[in-house]
């Protein structure tokens, strides 16, 4: 058996082709249809730096306005807070992005909590994460790379209902939150992390296995069920003397022997990734067409 590769990058040129066609469709009778997204950049970490010409890229090609803002390294908490302040209550821009992470001497938490919920395309805020951590609860925004797993699973054709899934990892912005929407899916989910003792037990039994844990080639094929589903959600830098760089980007699990056991697995790169920026472009979509929305019924 080998697996089939699933194709982020495609659905994620789907995804923004439709975007890009659905904004143009909509100024056609309201040209003031503008959707923009401001990104925050505290510093200039050189992956930060990378993840964010993505998005810029990526808003340019589906015809959504985004602009960046740069902060110096040493820039305050309360200084970034303000401008936050200041950008919540512009009524031009419709999403707001602080790109993580944020300087030590920043409250991340304080930071993602400042940002209007209306406008938290990241879907981090303290009420999008809660009210998608409750049973019943309806999150304005999702968080862009869970949501994006589950857009890949659903375009597999992966029925989710009663399987086992196991999530390894339990960050804030993938682990626990996309184990809120597999168990919202009906799959049996368990959360692995690094005090889980006997991790490959735990996947050997696992239907659909999703691992973001910042390990390079971590989990092995032996580790997992014969038909599994795998989405690897790592971004590793490892050396790699053939590159120009010096090195290449691996994900966290061992894709030359995941191949040989899973029924399908997303690629590193390829997967994940483009999906979370076209996640983000979605959210901020549905965010402009939610003001406007919200503006129309106000004026009558």
């Amino acid at each position: 058996m080998t697996a089939t590769k699933i194709d982020g990058t495609a659905i994620a040129r789907r995804i923004r082709e439709s975007l890009s066609a659905q904004i143009k469709k909509r100024q056609e009778t309201d040209p003031e249809f503008k959707p923009s997204l401001t990104i925050i950049q505290v510093g200039d970490k050189p992956d930060s730096s990378t993840y964010v010409r993505m998005k810029l890229k990526a808003a340019e090609e589906a015809n959504i306005i985004c602009n960046l803002v740069r902060y110096p390294e040493s820039t305050t908490e309360s200084e970034l807070l303000g401008h936050i302040n200041r950008v919540n209550n512009d009524p031009s821009v419709h999403g707001v992005l602080v790109q993580l992470p944020v300087p030590p001497h920043i409250s991340e938490l304080a930071v993602t909590s400042a940002v209007a919920d209306e406008k938290d395309v990241d879907g981090f805020g303290v009420v999008n994460i809660g009210k998608l951590a409750k049973r019943g609860g309806k999150p304005l925004f999702l968080p862009c790379t869970p949501k994006g797993v589950m857009v890949l699973l659903q375009e597999s054709g992966v029925n989710l209902k009663g399987k086992n899934a196991v999530v390894v990892g339990r960050s804030d912005i993938v682990g626990s939150p996309i184990s809120y929407l597999l168990k919202n899916a009906d799959a049996t989910v368990t959360v692995c992390h690094r005090q889980t003792e006997g991790l490959e037990d735990f996947t050997k039994r696992a239907d659909v296995v999703v691992v973001a844990i910042g390990k390079p080639n971590y989990i092995k094929g032996e580790w997992l069920k014969p038909g599994a589903v795998v989405i690897d959600v790592g971004t590793n830098y490892i050396p790699d003397g053939s590159k120009k760089s010096g090195q290449r980007l691996v994900g966290d699990v061992d894709f030359d022997s995941a191949v040989e056991v899973a029924s399908q697995i997303t690629p590193v790169p390829g997967g994940v990734g483009p999906m979370t920026v076209a996640m983000l472009l979605q959210n901020v979509v549905d965010s402009a067409t939610n003001y406007f929305e919200r503006e129309k019924a106000r004026k009558f």
